[in-house]
């Protein structure tokens, strides 16, 4: 008879560990695997096979809750560029980033480049969506015309070089009084909540 005191000398399957028991490879899974790494696709490679170019990126800054603004861009580039572009992204981001930029076909050596067509921070603002428009068609397609786009650019140039003659004198009279607007105000303080992220 046996003992019911002794104990077991047979190791409970509680006490295997899993990554100890080794399933068996088959020769035929090595093959297969081995064929797919030689026959896959390079995720870059599939990624630009699925971007349909030509491709406007906006992006812009969550904290500065610049999402609508970005929306209304988008909205009039695909109203006005239709089928023409490929896509429109908008990509969220933070730090005070609101660029625009355009992945496209070079006509010279068939690859694709990307182009920064706006970035808020080099510009010192936004676009107007005039400016947007311009910038994108001079890309996609500089023979097409954009109508009142086009004159209201060439008014507004023609606009800023009558101006920059007759600026000549009165910039150092701006300087003189911005001065002393500046000494005076250095007194008093004004509390802005600003986003730290974006400055």
């Amino acid at each position: 008879m046996s003992d019911p005191t002794a104990t077991p000398t047979q190791s409970t399957p509680a006490s295997i560990n899993p990554q100890q028991i080794q399933q068996p490879q088959h020769p035929e899974n090595k093959e297969r695997e081995e064929q797919i790494q030689q026959t896959a696709i390079p995720l870059a490679e599939v990624h630009r096979q699925l971007v349909h170019l030509p491709r406007v990126t906006i992006k812009y800054c969550t904290q500065c809750k610049w999402l609508l603004r970005a929306a209304y861009f988008a909205q009039e580039l695909l109203s006005t560029f239709s089928t023409t572009l490929g896509e429109v992204s908008l990509v969220p981001a933070t730090g005070g980033v609101f660029t625009v930029s355009i992945l496209h076909e070079s006509n010279v050596d068939f690859t694709t480049a990307e182009t920064v067509l706006w970035d808020r921070k080099a510009e010192g603002g936004f676009p107007e969506t005039k400016q947007l428009k311009s910038l994108v068609r001079n890309i996609v397609d500089p023979a097409r015309d954009l109508g009142h786009v086009d004159r209201a650019l060439a008014k507004q140039q023609a606009k800023a070089a009558g101006e920059d003659a007759d600026t000549g004198a009165d910039i150092t009279a701006n300087e003189a009084t911005q001065t002393q607007a500046q000494k005076g105000s250095s007194t008093t303080a004004t509390n802005v909540n600003v986003c730290t992220d974006c400055e």
